[in-house]
This record gives C-alpha cells, structure tokens and sequence, in this order.
C-alpha cells in the first residue's frame, strides 16, 4: 500500500489537546454554505450513525441541518445513501470495535460504488491512535474530522467531492463557540440544548477531555433565546445538556456570578413545561441546585450524579476527590427537600488494582444509597490516560463477576424504587405508541421512567396514569 504523506493532513494530537490556554470567543456569523454546494445534494441522500451520548446526539441534529440546506434527503438505510456519516463515541472500547465494524461494510460499500462518500467523525476522530490506525489502513475512507468543527461539515465535504482526496480536519485545541448553526432535532416535543462543552475534570480514565476540549460556557442569552424558541414551536421538554453541566460559568471572566444554579432558575421561569439537566459531577452540584429545583415544579425530579465507586482510594486514583460520607450528605438532601426525586448512577468496576475489599465498598454504598438505577461499566483503557499506564493485577474473568454481582443489586433496587410508584398517579408526557405494543402508549413520567400504558392519548399531551404494575424497567398503567 502507498504510504500516506500525512504533513498534508490536520491530526489530533493529545498533548495539544491536553492544554488549556485558549480563552473562546463567540461566533454568531462562523457558518457559511460554500458556494460549490449550493443545491448539490438535490436528489441524493445521506445517512449519519450516532453512537456515545445526548451530546454527540445533538452534534448529529446540527450536521442534519447543515447538510439538508444543500438539498440532501435523509435514509435510515445506509445501503441507499449517497453519503454516510458515523459521529462516533471515545469513552469505551466496545464502542470503538462496532466503528471499526462499521467502517468494514461501508468501505466494501465504497470499493463497489467509488461515487458514494462515507467519513468519521465526533470522539473517536479525536484521537491520535484511532487516526493513526485509519490511515496505515486500506480503508477508503473519505474524511474524518473532529468535534471542534462540526460547523465546517460542509467545507470538509466541498474538498472531498472536488479535491477527490482522503481529507482529515481534526482540531486538537478547542475551537470557539459557534452560535446560530442550523439543526434538525429529533423530534418536536423533547430536544437537548447545549449550555456548555467540554470539560477540565481528568479523571484518570477518561478520554473527554481531550475528544471535548476545555470548558466553553455558553452565554445565557443564547441559551434562553434557543429554549424560547422551542417553547414557540410546541416543545413540552428540554434537557440542559454539558460533559458536565454544573461546571456552566465558572469560564466566565466577569466579576458577575452566573452560575448553573441561575441558568437553571431562569430557564425554569420560561414556562416550558419540562426542564431536564444532565450530567452532573457531584463535586460540583451544589445544594442551592437542589433548592431551585423544589423551588419550581417544571424543572423534573430526576438527578442524575455518578460517583463512579464506593471507595475513596479508587476515587483519588480516578482523579475523582469526593468523600462518600459528602456524596451520602448530597443525597440525603435531595431526598429530604424533594422526596420523590430519582437518582441514578454510573459505576465502573475493576479499575486497575481494585481490590476485593474495594469492590465491596462499591456494593455498600450502593446498599445504603438504593438507587434508582444505574450505568455498569468494566473498566475501559483508553490510550492517551493516565489510567492507561497502569499495570493492572485484576483478571478480567474477576471484573465480569464483579459487575454481574453489582448488575444484580441494580436490578433488586430498580425493581423496588419501581413499585413504590403502584397506585399512585404519574403526569406522563406521552412520546407515542409503545415500541413492543402499538396498543399500548409510552411515555416518561417526572422521574425519567418509562410509562406505558392503555387510554386516549397522542404524543405532546402530558396526562394523568394510574400505576397498577411495575417492572425493573418500566412502569405499567391506565390513564385517568
């Protein structure tokens, strides 16, 4: 295979993005359709894969939209698609090998079709290794591009059909934050809004940092102009999205204190009737939060708050100071002032070294907390962490018991905080027909669980359900 000249190509490089150095600026003129695909796309189709989480998902909303203004049509079958994108997750390797699984079927796509364009980008695109890997490959792949310039989709595409050549624009230090993209939101009920990017945590394990930059706050007019907008167009919910959420405005340079805590006050006073917020680092989710969601009724009783592990050690090895006895302290106040708010989690077992003892600890805190629900995750290397270095004794043989021994406390607490909800009466906003059971409706009630249930119902409305059943899933019921 020839040997790619890669000084001709824009690659992710980790120390880079290890720094933190650059203030943001906000641009609300940064988006232009290049001339040379005006209406290009007009009687072809495309397809975008999302993997990863709520921001990766509002990524692909604005590439949908940036990439219908020039006339392309959206299929949910890749096989029909003229052009196909996989916005790709870092955080774990599994998802990862389903990428690379991925880019298999498209590049045998591409050999019998050479007209049809495929690329990666998001997370994955974001690391060094990964890139690396694609470009020692005979992979046809026809860009790739990073998180940091989304809002370039177009231009990356303009070199690719014209230039006919493999194009990689992956930044490695944080670009600005772009206002006034165009998107196309999953639906016309429920949609994400960004109030910030990346993250400034490194905890030991994690990749975000680098596939996400440093913190980027966005203004709050900005942000409230998006929600009011929504409000106008029939949104009943939105959720407050950020690598982590509680972090908003502590970038801010100005001597006024804007902080979540106010952001999540003023979007409350909008009058939409759902606010949602997610994810949140416990270190700093503040009790004032918690008095401002008592405070107003649209803002919804479900927090989200990973503490990773129930011992201190592994926590200070996972960059992740927090003292059980504050987190306990956390939740018990959230329990107090909002009593019939759901908490979840997310968990990881068998960091390197965790030992038994350690484990165990994991599994008590998890005993006295009695979550609602929670994320499970074995321990995952990512390449360029800290974490990755560390030479690990525990077999993975051992972390796959360890994690079906914490699956199955999950499990006996998500069934039992379920059937505390039988008889009474839930406000469900209704997405629509059941997925299993078209006879059947489904939706969420307040706590962030799902409802599905019998009666006379279309998606938007917000009715009252009877419980009568519960599972370890779903709740089950009748409306009323």
């Amino acid at each position: 295979m020839k040997k790619r000249d890669l000084s001709k190509y824009f690659l992710p490089n980790n120390r880079d993005a290890r720094k933190r150095i650059k203030k943001a600026d906000v641009i609300k003129d940064g988006f232009l359709v290049p001339i040379n695909l005006t209406n290009y796309g007009k009687g072809k189709k495309y397809h975008i894969k999302t993997f990863g989480c709520q921001s990766n998902v509002r990524d692909t909303e604005t590439m949908m939209g940036i990439i219908e203004m020039i006339g392309y049509e959206y299929t949910e079958d890749v096989n029909d698609a003229d052009l196909v994108l996989l916005n790709t997750c870092a955080i774990r390797e599994h998802a990862e090998d389903k990428v690379f699984a991925d880019i298999g079927v498209l590049d045998r796509i591409k050999r019998n079709n050479p007209n049809f364009i495929f690329g990666m980008c998001g997370c994955m695109a974001q690391e060094e290794a990964v890139v690396n890997r694609i470009l020692k490959s005979n992979y046809k792949v026809d860009f790739i591009f990073g998180t940091h310039n989304i809002h370039r989709v177009l231009n990356v595409l303009e070199q690719v059909i014209f230039e006919k050549n493999l194009v990689v624009e992956v930044w490695s230090h944080e670009g600005d934050v772009i206002e006034n993209l165009p998107s196309k939101r999953e639906n016309n009920l429920k949609g994400f809004v960004n109030v910030m990017y990346g993250c400034d945590k490194f905890c030991t394990y994690c990749i975000v940092p680098l596939t996400r930059g440093k913190i980027r706050s966005r203004k709050k007019e900005d942000i409230l102009d998006e929600v009011n907008a929504m409000i106008e167009e029939g949104y009943k919910e939105v959720t407050l999205i950020g690598q982590n959420v509680n972090s908003y405005g502590i970038d801010f340079e100005s001597n006024d204190k804007y902080v979540f805590v106010n952001l999540l006050e003023e979007v409350a006073k909008t009058g939409i009737e759902r606010v949602r917020f997610t994810t949140s680092n416990p270190w700093n989710f503040t009790k004032e939060i918690v008095d401002i969601m008592k405070k107003y009724p649209n803002i919804m009783p479900h927090i989200h708050l990973p503490i990773q592990s129930g011992d201190e050690t592994i926590l200070k090895k996972m960059n992740r100071p927090m003292k059980i006895d504050d987190y306990v302290d956390l939740v018990s106040y959230i329990r107090k002032n909002i009593p019939n708010c759901s908490i979840t989690t997310d968990l990881i077992v068998g960091f390197p070294n965790e030992t038994k003892e350690q484990f165990d600890k994991t599994l008590e805190l998890y005993n006295k907390i009695k979550f609602d629900n929670a994320f499970t995750f074995i321990y995952s290397k990512r390449d360029g962490t800290p974490a990755a270095v560390i030479p690990d004794s525990i077999s993975l043989e051992e972390k796959k018991d360890r994690l079906q021994k914490l699956n199955e406390l999950v499990k006996v607490y998500a069934k039992e905080n379920n059937q505390k909800f039988v008889n009474t009466v839930l406000d469900v906003l209704v997405d629509g027909p059941s997925k299993k059971d078209k006879s059947v409706i489904s939706g969420y009630s307040p706590q962030w669980k799902v409802v599905n249930f019998t009666g006379d119902a279309k998606p938007g409305d917000i009715v009252k359900v009877l419980i009568t059943s519960a599972s370890l899933f779903t709740l089950n019921g009748k409306m009323v």
